[in-house]
């Protein structure tokens, strides 16, 4: 696939709780590859999406047991020649995304959903797609990559 032809499509998740809801699964349908930003909750939660796309998974803090000491604390994805860096909770961050080279950084743990720019890195939290909190939207995100840009999307799941 030539990436400055076709955008590539970046399907996004976080904070799941051990919940694969099916608007979450048809939102993300159609995904060239997926992240999920950790509290995940489940290994079946993997496997569904598994079944959509390549999945790039973090550990969040409710993340327990042999299957979730699998997963890594951060991961950097490499998708459409922009470099992602994912991990689940932001505060945690310990280096310099735009000194880094990365294009964007993608997060969990607050169930919050986000979209920000700062110093030309994009800031992305794609809320949570597991059991409502609060009075808080649920979510997925997308991110269109092309060679020059990075188009993010919130999707707000009809639950």
């Amino acid at each position: 696939m030539n990436q400055s032809s076709k955008p590539l499509l970046v399907g996004v998740i976080s904070d799941t709780h051990g919940l694969t809801r099916p608007q979450a699964i048809d939102a993300l349908a159609g995904s060239d590859l997926i992240i999920h930003a950790g509290d995940v909750g489940r290994p079946e939660v993997l496997d569904a999406l598994r079944a959509l796309a390549p999945v790039h998974a973090v550990r969040g803090n409710v993340d327990r047991g042999s299957w979730a000491a699998r997963l890594p604390m951060t991961e950097l994805v490499e998708a459409g020649g922009h470099l992602l860096y994912v991990l689940h909770i932001v505060d945690e961050l310990d280096l310099d995304p735009p000194a880094a080279g990365f294009s964007a950084v993608i997060f969990g743990h607050s169930h919050k959903p986000s979209i920000e720019t700062r110093d030309g890195v994009l800031w992305l939290n794609p809320g949570s797609a597991g059991p409502r909190r609060f009075d808080l939207p649920v979510t997925v995100a997308r991110l269109r990559l092309t060679a020059s840009e990075l188009l993010p999307e919130l999707v707000t799941l009809d639950v």
